[in-house]
């Protein structure tokens, strides 16, 4: 038997006994790699954090960079943060030891600005960190973004969306300055309305290849302590997606909108949406509601809201941090795929309290054999999609993937105009009458493909292929922390780079920064690896 035969076998063995495996190893390695990052970054706040010593680390990084400038051009490379790439949510590996890597040790929380309604932070601030922060002196990010490992640096140079985006739009949208350490060593306060305002709009979905992230400036909103959530269970494709549009205003911009807006689809004609508003909890009878969905041994959130499938519409009251972070345990549905038994009473009851995986130790144990795999038998995919194409984008997700749940969120779409930014301004006919956005929704899709799940042939590549190809013809945009599979000259057809390439050029960036393309394409050759993988045993 070859080599490869033998490698597909392994392959086979290790699918069929995920869950075990995962169990006996990789849960208490990740627990344990878990209590040394706290450990560590506990160390960090304790003996190195210190807000007001911010300027002289950033006159650090300045340094470093003139430093890379003045090397002999035999020595130049372009420059990276020295993150390692698993501590990022990033799917793909980045190349850093192809590039001079810059230290960025910027973890703090620096001003609350309550008379603006601003919170002004260091890039490596997490959700995890703001959260409990702003939580309790009453305020909340505008945009928050259920994972709690994810950093506001990484989401401010990438993409982020939640449930809220619909009266707000993208997390761009609510931040309100960068403070950017540019390619020739300068320092930069970024804002819309300064000399500075043209890179404002290239520095969302720049992936780092613009500068180095010293602060941010966010938008806060004042909140209550619970969310009052209702779930709304409803048959038929267009009938789930005409309520979507209805609750998020889609159409309709003096409509009254709730706070969060989600569904949850488990089928092509079936879907649980839920409405949330912030909220007191006044009495006996509504204490009585309190959810604690975040505990460890409740039911993941999407299977406890594949029960009201079968129900009258209901609702309870969610604390505030859990509703926020209530994907956080499963990972959306991700864990399912890893431990299918997760989700089993007794499991949560039991080891429920080592969830979920971190995903810098699955990134951190990602060798190249397991990243080949994983690319050719799972998908992770985020996609900002016209919300008037509803309907068919899950008829593609489901002709394509055949995998369930799917998430939707609706999320306005700014025009800002043309050439202003990555993103292309909505077509006419996604705009809402009377206004500069339009509705567009994240089409989330995270797991195994059915095909795979019944070990049928699944072509990964064609697949993600096809996937691009309908977002690029209706006008939406694959997020960048996932694989993509065009080339450079469809990567350009699909985002606007007109404005991105003016910025590299007017500040040093070419030879400073890799290439937006270069950043995120993936590491591997897809297109070898997917036909390796591609055939069943």
């Amino acid at each position: 038997m070859d080599t490869a035969m033998w490698k597909k076998k392994l392959v086979r063995l290790m699918e069929d006994n995920r869950g075990l495996i995962v169990l006996l190893f990789c849960l208490p390695a990740s627990f344990v790699f878990d209590l040394a990052l706290q450990l560590r970054n506990w160390f960090n706040r304790t003996f190195l954090s210190a807000p007001q010593r911010h300027d002289a680390r950033v006159r650090h990084i300045q340094s470093q960079v003139r430093q890379c400038n003045d090397l002999p051009e035999t020595e130049k490379k372009k420059m990276c943060t020295s993150r390692p790439n698993w501590l990022s949510l990033s799917i793909t590996f980045f190349r850093k030891d192809l590039c001079h890597k810059i230290p960025i040790p910027l973890y703090d929380i620096l001003e609350l600005k309550e008379e603006v309604m601003t919170v002004r932070v260091e890039p490596m601030v997490t959700v995890g960190d703001i959260t409990r922060y702003l939580i309790p002196k009453g305020y909340t990010l505008a945009v928050t973004l259920e994972i709690a490992d994810a950093t506001l640096g990484g989401l401010a140079f990438g993409v982020g969306m939640t449930t809220y985006s619909h009266k707000v739009g993208l997390y761009q949208e609510t931040i309100a300055a960068y403070e950017v350490v540019l390619g020739d060593g300068s320092l930069v306060r970024v804002t819309k309305d300064n000399e500075y305002s043209d890179l404002f709009y290239c520095l969302p979905w720049s992936h780092g290849t613009l500068g180095f992230l010293v602060a941010l400036e966010l938008q806060i909103i004042p909140v209550k302590p619970y969310v009052k959530m209702e779930y709304i269970p409803i048959n038929g494709q267009k009938e789930y997606c005409d309520k979507i549009r209805e609750l998020s205003g889609a159409m309709d911009k003096d409509k009254q909108t709730p706070d969060f807006v989600e569904a949850t689809i488990f089928s092509k004609h079936e879907a649980v949406l839920m409405v949330g508003h912030f909220a007191n909890v006044k009495n006996a009878e509504e204490e009585a509601q309190i959810n604690h969905v975040a505990r460890w041994y409740k039911p993941w959130f999407y299977k406890h809201v594949e029960g009201f499938l079968n129900k009258p519409p209901s609702q309870e009251f969610i604390p505030l941090r859990e509703y926020l972070l209530r994907h956080n345990r499963a990972i959306f549905w991700v864990v399912e795929s890893m431990i299918p038994f997760g989700n089993n009473p007794l499991f949560r009851l039991l080891f429920g309290w080592l969830l979920p995986p971190k995903p810098a130790f699955l990134k951190f144990t990602t060798t190249p054999g397991i990243r080949a795999m994983t690319f050719t038998k799972q998908v992770f995919q985020d996609i900002v999609l016209p919300i008037n194409a509803l309907e068919k984008q899950i008829d593609v997700a489901e002709e394509i993937f055949d995998a369930y749940p799917i998430l939707v969120y609706p999320c306005r779409i700014y025009n800002h105009g043309p050439h202003t930014g990555q993103l292309r301004p909505p077509r006419p006919d996604q705009m809402c009458p009377g206004t500069d956005w339009g509705m567009f929704n994240d089409l989330g899709v995270y797991g195994v493909p059915g095909p795979v799940k019944r070990k049928e042939r699944f072509d990964a590549v064609s697949a993600m292929r096809k996937m691009e190809k309908f977002t690029h013809d209706v006008g939406g945009y694959p997020f960048l922390y996932a694989d993509i599979f065009m080339d450079r000259k469809e990567f350009e057809e699909m985002f606007d780079l007109v404005a991105y390439e003016r910025a590299r050029k007017k500040y040093h960036a070419i030879d400073a920064f890799p290439h937006l393309y270069d950043k995120v394409k993936p590491e591997i050759d897809v297109f070898q690896v997917g036909k390796e993988y591609m055939d069943p045993l």
